[in-house]
């Protein structure tokens, strides 16, 4: 039995990128505020340090999908399934020297529990390139048993400025490749009669803040599909599920939003702080386990409170 330590922990393992753990434009942080920037980066290399989570059952041995893995949200659920035994083929756009580097290190950190390992670069506004990645993820881990739908994008603007492009690049990332790639998986689960299908969306699908019309409606429209392939896929055993999470506290967060902002949103939480990207990964090993085989078709915010 393979020991379920990491036999080279890295804090930066648990590192994030962006708002829920997406790539997302840059926003510039005023000039007078690099010093609070500086304390709020402490503060999340602080946060992010790998911590125990919650023990479920019913996940070793069994192989995932993860999108958008090569870093934040993304590679804490990777790792935190792979601490559960799990094996995990994770994609990522790779358009960029930065994406491969935090790639390397999500494989690397997934390596250290002992679990196979499938990564590649795929374009999820692609359907062609979903379906051939799904196909080889399935040769190279011998099944898959898990969908976690984390790729996302950011395009923040007031929707009177927001262009064609910029609307059409995140719905198409977040909600299309989300459909892609639950359409490329779902005859594998109704074939094995068993699945589980967790949707990262956020709670701007819920309560939307301005400049964010493109990805509140796609994260809004994720929420959706997520009802539906709960009622489509149930029979065959399947649970699809979505987890909300609100202002989760990571280091591309704190580059690119202002700390006056960081500050309102912390207050505005009822537990009076911000998430952190394991307590996204908890509840999505949460959903994926047998602890959840009676829940479908839910939406799970992961928010502090801040919805409440």
């Amino acid at each position: 039995m393979a020991d379920p330590t990491p036999r080279s922990p890295s804090p930066s393992a648990w590192n994030d990128d962006a708002p829920n753990g997406e790539e997302s434009a840059g926003v510039e942080t005023p000039s007078g505020a690099r010093a609070a920037v500086e304390e709020l980066l402490d503060e999340v290399e602080a946060a992010t340090e790998p911590r125990p989570l919650m023990e479920v059952g019913g996940l070793k041995g069994k192989a995932a999908i993860v999108t958008g893995a090569s870093s934040g949200i993304g590679r804490a659920v990777a790792v935190a399934l792979a601490r559960s035994g799990v094996d995990v083929a994770f994609n990522y756009l790779g358009d960029n020297e930065r994406a491969h580097r935090d790639a390397d290190v999500t494989e690397q950190s997934l390596a250290a529990f002992d679990v196979r390992v499938y990564r590649r670069t795929v374009d999820c506004r692609r359907p062609e390139q979903v379906n051939d990645f799904v196909d080889r993820a399935v040769q190279h881990l011998g099944g898959v048993q898990i969908l976690v739908n984390n790729a996302g994008i950011g395009r923040d603007r007031a929707l009177w400025r927001m262009s064609d492009d910029e609307w059409r690049d995140v719905l198409d990332t977040n909600l299309s490749g989300a459909f892609y790639f639950l359409r490329a998986v779902a005859p594998y689960f109704r074939a094995q009669e068993y699945g589980k299908v967790v949707n990262i969306s956020s709670i701007h699908a819920l309560k939307s803040e301005f400049g964010l019309s493109n990805y509140a409606a796609s994260k809004g429209g994720l929420l959706s599909l997520t009802r539906s392939a709960a009622v489509e896929l149930g029979p065959s055993n399947v649970n699809v599920n979505a987890v909300a999470p609100g202002y989760i506290r990571t280091t591309r967060l704190t580059e690119r939003v202002p700390p006056e902002i960081m500050d309102r949103a912390r207050e505005g939480s009822a537990l009076g702080r911000l998430g952190d990207p394991q307590d996204v990964a908890g509840a999505v090993l949460f959903l994926c386990s047998e602890v959840a085989r009676h829940i479908t078709g839910v939406i799970l915010p992961v928010d502090g409170g801040h919805l409440a």
